[in-house]
């Protein structure tokens, strides 16, 4: 079952066992918690710090070394239970969990195992719907539990040795935990992106899965249509990107559907996703939770959490993306295009919003924001990756939510085309010149001189006789032409609409 390829299933053979087996996914989704310090210590958390910097006797497990806890660690997985439904513990508390790997210094990993800080919830996902530009239908995935642990080491492995990195070692670590009420691999990749977009407007996590941020461990197991009891669960590990989880939970489904349908058994064990060959193999066999030998860690006490406390968090929790989204749609009237680019990034949307108050057309703004700027901002990023030059983000961008406004708002006015713009942005992007200034320096006032105008749109009609017949025998399209002479003739700068309105007063007399 395991040989190269290592399963390659037809769609044919899957299309038949997808009529027959139907798979059943759980997560278990691990977030770094963004803190200046480590869950029980004051040492600091970073990436790319050279290895073992960032550790101290506690981090260590060092004889006498005593753990303190992180406030901000607790009061982050407070709002994000609150952020999903959680019921919120009144007393959670701390247990050893027990094991012997390179990655836990002092064998054992301070977690929560009887009484989490969080119990049940709910994400809601978003399925994809039958165009891009529809909103999907929406569900919601219940949780099982939301608990607070610290962070494990990161283990290198070559061809003959195995190096341990301790700067993870100790960082506050979140742990989601799905029901198993998940059924497909595009569902799992929707739970994960709302999960993601929520954590990271809340400030939680930037859940950059390439530092490590936002890990994910899959189960799945594979039953017969139309029965209600589990099958035997396979969890996978070393998924490191969203499309990496989807891509391994399907194998992993394809495998197990394979399996089923010739009879063999599925052995409840830990396998391991090879995402250059998109396969996976054997890695040991599931541990339970009496092999973690757990007790309550007797240098810790139990966290009493008092209703005060989470009534102040409830004020600071930020709309979610999903009731944004909803909101800009049916406030601002944004298309569903614009609002899926946005709402999944809150800096962005602070930018929108600080814009489009300033203007009466926020749907062209969004337009702006999420095709002219974004695009600007990844060919900067694209462009400065193998050199010493400042990287341009939205944080340090030279058009600000005003300048964009103000551009927006002279296209509205009649001053510049909306095609003058588009030339403009551009360098607005890289000089931080504002448009009225471009606009001033090469002189592209949009010209709304009637009798100019008047002028070229007659001349324009002379020199194309066709397609002014076809517009006058009712071919609505045919006046493009006609436009497209008369803006060429003044470099893009007539006013569109009164190009518009003299073609049609000449035509029609």
């Amino acid at each position: 079952m395991d040989l190269a390829g290592r399963l390659q299933l037809s769609n044919q053979d899957y299309e038949v066992n997808k009529m027959k087996y139907e798979a059943v996914i759980g997560l278990e989704v691990h977030v770094q918690l963004d803190t200046s310090s480590k869950m029980f210590t004051r040492v600091g958390t970073g990436f790319g710090r050279p290895p073992n910097t960032l550790t101290n006797p506690v981090v260590l497990g060092l004889p006498g070394a005593l753990p303190v806890m992180n406030l901000d660690a607790i009061e982050k997985s407070i709002k994000v239970g609150l952020l999903l439904g959680c019921k919120i513990a009144s007393i959670c508390k701390w247990d050893r969990k027990n094991y012997f790997y390179p990655d836990m210094p002092k064998n054992y990993q301070i977690s929560q195992f009887d009484q989490p800080i969080c119990e049940g919830g709910e994400v809601e996902i978003e399925m994809p719907g039958d165009s891009p530009a529809v909103m999907g239908p929406h569900r919601k995935v219940k949780l099982t539990r939301i608990h607070l642990e610290e962070d494990v080491g990161k283990l290198t492995h070559f061809e003959s040795d195995s190096l341990v990195d301790y700067n993870r070692a100790g960082c506050p670590l979140l742990e989601i935990v799905s029901e198993p009420d998940l059924f497909s691999p595009d569902e799992v990749f929707a739970y994960l992106t709302s999960i993601r977009n929520s954590l990271v407007s809340a400030g939680i996590s930037d859940c950059d899965m390439e530092k490590g941020q936002l890990r994910c461990d899959a189960n799945i197991s594979v039953r017969p249509v139309g029965t209600h009891t589990l099958g035997t669960k396979v969890e996978i590990k070393n998924l490191n990107t969203i499309s990496g989880v989807r891509n391994g939970v399907e194998y992993e489904i394809r495998r197990q559907t394979k399996a089923m349908n010739e009879g063999e058994v599925i052995v409840q064990e830990t396998r391991r996703w090879n995402p250059d060959q998109k396969y996976t193999t054997p890695m040991r066999t599931k541990e339970m939770a009496h092999d973690y030998r757990y007790f309550p860690d007797p240098d810790l006490m139990p966290v009493q959490i008092e209703q005060e406390w989470i009534d102040r968090i409830l004020l600071e929790l930020p709309e979610k993306p999903f009731d944004k989204q909803r909101r800009y749609q049916s406030e601002m009237q944004l298309p569903y295009t614009s609002t899926s680019a946005l709402c999944g990034d809150r800096p962005l949307c602070e930018y929108f919003e600080e814009a489009a108050v300033l203007t009466q057309v926020p749907s062209k703004v969004a337009n702006w924001v999420v095709n002219d700027l974004l695009r600007e901002l990844a060919q900067n990023t694209d462009q400065n990756e193998d050199s010493t030059a400042e990287v341009v983000t939205l944080g340090n961008c030279k058009v600000s939510p005003v300048a964009l406004a103000e551009l927006v708002n002279l296209i509205e006015d009649g001053t510049i085309s909306n095609n003058v713009a588009k030339e403009l942005f551009p360098e607005m992007f890289t000089s931080g010149k504002s448009a009225k200034e471009l606009i001033k320096e090469k002189g592209l006032e949009m010209k709304s001189d009637g009798d100019e105008i008047e002028t070229l749109c007659s001349q324009a009609i002379s020199d194309d006789p066709d397609a002014s017949e076809k517009f006058r025998g009712g071919k609505e399209g045919a006046i493009n032409a006609l436009k497209g002479a008369v803006m060429k003739a003044t470099r893009g700068q007539a006013n569109p609409k009164i190009v518009d309105e003299t073609l049609r007063r000449l035509l029609s007399s």
